[in-house]
């Protein structure tokens, strides 16, 4: 049974996070604070918003969700045609965030986007339920549509189609991996006297990690 997050926050918070208890290397401190995150039962801890910016120079943030991540990077899908894409493409610098509000935690990426291999799109798309790979191939994402009843009905379409075999892939449809420059991690203390402790990616490979006012 796991803990509520509410005795979490408040150990967490109590406890605070110091700079001899931190791993080296950020994806390890990630690792564990992504295990505690699920462990306490809080809704979606893989949600994470993602921040981009258009030719205008316009900000744009969204929620995706994180499917998996490495040494490399954390990696979300979507739709190659989609807002988010169009200005990866014009920009490849991105900013992510988990906001674990309710356990008092917050992890800040910064860093820039690529996409991913098409086998590891490829093996990630055939492992999705059958009706998001139909959603996938029907919704023209982020462009303008007139009515629900013709998203419902591209996607009847798509699921005769596809009706005797497997769902294939779309071409315009697939991975992300989003690169670090620096991850921060911030946990909550009383009188906003919060811990905040950023790693920086330097020249040879290694990370720096510095404490930072909240």
């Amino acid at each position: 049974m796991p803990t509520h997050p509410d005795e979490l926050r408040n150990q967490w918070m109590s406890h605070g996070l110091s700079r001899d208890e931190l791993e080296t290397n950020p994806f390890n401190q990630f690792e564990l604070w992504f295990a505690q995150a699920i462990d306490s039962g809080i809704a979606e801890p893989n949600a994470m918003s993602i921040a981009t910016v258009d030719a205008a120079g316009q900000p744009s943030l969204r929620t995706v969700l994180l499917k998996y991540y490495d040494e490399h990077g954390f990696v979300f899908f979507t739709n190659y045609e989609s807002d988010k894409a169009k200005q990866i493409e014009l920009n490849d610098r991105v900013a992510l965030l988990f906001p674990w509000v309710a356990l008092g935690r917050q992890v800040k990426i910064t860093g820039k986007a690529g996409k991913i291999p098409l086998t590891e799109s490829v093996k990630y798309f055939a492992s999705r339920p059958r009706g998001s790979q139909i959603g996938a191939w029907a919704s023209p994402q982020s462009q303008v549509i007139s009515s629900r009843s013709l998203l419902e009905a591209k996607f009847d379409e798509v699921k005769r189609k596809f009706a005797r075999g497997e769902v294939s892939l779309p071409s315009f449809w697939g991975g992300y991996r989003v690169t670090p420059a620096s991850i921060e991690f911030w946990q909550a203390r009383d009188n906003r006297l919060h811990d905040r402790f950023v790693y920086t990616q330097e020249s040879d490979g290694q990370w720096d990690i510095e404490r930072h006012a909240p």
